[in-house]
Parts: structure tokens; sequence; C-alpha cells
């Protein structure tokens, strides 16, 4: 049974590959201004209204003309009209050149653009001191893209980038998925507020905040249900409500096998687990089953398991529901090690890390002086997890897999 301590830890890869082939597309979706869409997931793909560009246009300030009105080295032409981006010119008449800017379309019997870096005003005209080849400096129309064409595909997470892109061609508004709904507990009663005094072997909530923070920075709809005090019963109910108001229930704590460990058992009492326990470090008691049919993902209490196991497994899954075709684990990057590791892992460590360079750019990994699950105030220190294979031993300068925490975190951009 999955819920079974007897039952062997899955590996990072095979929990990875449940947990998505259990994900399901939530169903409902809305259309909104595409101003408003920043982080939201296509529900149906974004199709080209226009050419892009919509008509032959200037890629330079300079000077339109016919190649074949200029003698070999360039020449003087008179100037007969003058366009500017949004307006449109006249035809050309031969012989003449037409004053044109970025982006102004080009006016008929022109075939190519002179810089202007390269011209000379002279009168009522211009001298050219270059060479003109037909077509040089012009966007033809349609060359980025034709009228019809699919420039956005259903399941893309949004960013500005693709806003952008949606308004250039057209799209007032997108059909979006509805935010996914994640009700979300911790539990223990050495939980409190930040606040309130805390009472004797009490701790402040981070990761009421920290679970709050990652589910919003996905685009989700957190659904707050507090601290949940250690009692089967009081477990039992928030589970319930929970997996009625919400699209996917989270908890933090409780999944472990002491005697106050209540959230495992209620899941199983009123569902089932399918995956419980991971050999990894931090994050080892990380369940993952339903509640009826409310996909259910339980994180250790440590706030640092809670981070890595919710950025490896809770990430792609909620990405997957939400809509994203290509949510998966990342890529690790293979960096020289700037540490010395004797004492091997007996499973898989993620240890919060960071990338460093050095006075000649020369680039090295270090690691968090401590490897302990409770240290929060290392995952602002890092900028990514340094991946040791169980077994392993490191000295300095070995290759080690890193993964930096842009596209790791929700809403880290860089490192």
């Amino acid at each position: 049974m999955a819920g079974s301590p007897a039952a062997k830890p899955l590996s990072v890869e095979a929990a990875s590959a449940q947990l998505l082939a259990a994900a399901r597309t939530i169903e409902g979706s809305e259309r909104l201004p595409t101003s408003d869409c920043l982080g939201r997931v296509l529900a149906e793909p974004v199709i080209s209204g226009t050419d892009l560009p919509g008509w032959d246009n200037s890629a330079m300030d300079g000077y339109a003309l016919r190649a074949a009105d200029l003698q070999a080295g360039g020449g003087w032409l008179p100037v007969s009209q003058r366009i500017a981006a949004g307006q449109c010119g006249t035809p050309l008449a031969p012989g003449t050149a037409a004053r044109i800017f970025t982006g102004a379309p080009l006016p008929e019997g022109a075939d190519s653009v002179v810089v202007q870096e390269v011209c000379e005003p002279e009168g009522d005209g211009v001298r050219i001191n270059a060479e003109v080849a037909p077509g040089a400096n012009i966007r033809r129309r349609g060359e980025e893209l034709r009228a019809g064409t699919e420039v956005l595909a259903a399941g893309t997470r949004l960013g500005p980038q693709h806003l952008g892109l949606a308004a250039g061609v057209g799209a007032a508004q997108l059909r979006v998925y509805r935010r996914l709904r994640v009700a979300v507990f911790a539990s223990g009663d050495e939980l409190a507020m930040p606040g309130d005094s805390l009472g004797p072997g009490q701790i402040y909530n981070s990761n009421r905040f920290l679970f709050r923070a990652l589910l919003q920075a996905l685009g989700c709809e957190p659904i707050d249900l507090g601290i949940v005090k250690d009692d089967r019963e009081a477990t039992l109910a928030a589970l319930g409500t929970a997996a009625e108001q919400a699209d996917l229930v989270m908890a933090s704590g409780g999944v472990s096998v002491g005697d106050e460990d209540h959230v495992r058992p209620a899941v199983e009492q009123l569902g089932h687990l399918d995956l419980w326990r991971v050999a990894m470090k931090p994050g080892k008691p990380f369940a993952f089953g339903h509640i009826g049919e409310t996909p259910f993902i339980g994180s250790p209490g440590n706030p640092v398991s809670l981070f890595v196991t919710f950025c490896l497994f809770a990430r792609p899954f909620i990405e997957r529901m939400q809509g994203v075709q290509d949510a998966k684990l990342p890529t690790p990057l293979m960096l020289p090690s700037g540490f010395a590791l004797t004492k091997p892992a007996k499973r898989r460590d993620y240890q919060r890390a960071r990338l460093e360079f050095d006075g000649a750019g020369q680039a090295s990994i270090q690691r968090f002086h401590s490897s302990s699950s409770a240290a929060l105030s290392s995952l602002t220190w890092a900028n990514g997890l340094v991946v040791i294979p169980p077994g392993a031993t490191i000295a300095i300068g070995d290759p080690v897999a890193f993964l930096p925490f842009a596209g790791l975190v929700p809403g880290d951009r860089g490192l």
C-alpha cells in the first residue's frame, strides 16, 4: 500500500511521473481583456487576425527610391515627398526619392530604402553616397507571420512577451482557464501567527505565508484554512471542508509516522493515498492522494521541506492542472563545485546553494552552511538547489547538478 511504512520510497523521477500522470486540467474558462491576462494560461490558441507586418514598410530612417534610378556608387535625386510612420505616401515618381521613417509604408514604385547615415540633403534633393541594392532595408508584408497563423498555443502561460504578441496581432481578449482553487492549511499545536505572543514551545507559522505566496505566484486562488490543531477529528473536518471547496487540497505537517501526525491517516480514512515517501532529503514524507475526486498533496512541516517539495512536485502538478502542457521537472545545470563533501548522503540530497563568480569571472556552486530543513534563512541566501546523489563524495572543482530558482520557483526571474 502507498501509505504503508513498509513501502519502499519512490525515486524523485518516479514520484514526479506519477503526479503528472494523475493531473487533470480543470474545467472552466473565461474571456478577459488581453491586458488582464498576465500569468494566466490560454484555454484556446491565439490566431493572428492580420499579416505581420501588415504592409511593406521601411526598416530604417532614410530615403525610399528605385535602385535603378541611381548610377553605380550613388548619385543625387530630388525628394518628392515625406512619409512618416502612420502616413501613406503617393506612388513614387520615377527618378525621385521619398524621405521615409521607420515603420512607414513603402510608397508604390519604390524597391529599396537607403539609410540616412549615407545620405546628404542637398538643395531640394538628397545625395546618396553608397551602392543601393533592390530590397534593402524593407520589411515585407507578412514576412513575420500571415493572417490565420496560430501564434500562441493553448496551454501557454502568458508572460509580458505573449501579451505583446497577442495585442500585436489584434487580439483584444483572450480565453484563459479559470484560476485554480487550492485549499491550504498547516497542522500543529506549536504554531502561532506573527503578531501574537509565543507560548512555551511555539513557533511562528511561516508555512502559511510560504504556501500562499507560492500559490499566488502560480496564479492560483488560495483558500486559506489557517492552522489545524493536532487532533484527528479537527483534521478530518478540515480535509472534508477543503475537498468540497477546492480543486486541490494541500497541507503542511502531519504526514509522517508520529503519534501526532494526523493528516496522512485522515486522508486514508476519507479517500486514499497514491504515493507516500520519496527517496530524497529534505521532504521524504511527501504524500499524494485523493479525497473523493479532489487531489491532495501533503508536505512535511519543516519550511525547507515544504519549499523543496512544492517546487519539485506540486508546481508541475499545479501547472498541469492549470492547462500548461509542458509542465515537468527542470533540467539542472552542470557547474563546478566550490565545496567539498566527504560524508556521502543516504538519499538524494537537495541542498540550498548559490551560484557565485570569482574575480576572474569563474563560476562555482557554494552550499549553505547548514542542511537543516528548518533553516528558512537558507532559502533567501540561496539562488538554487545543488543536487547530491546518494553515496556521492565531492571534491572542489567536481561538476555538480544545480537547479536555479529561476524556472524552479514560481515568480523567480533570475539569479
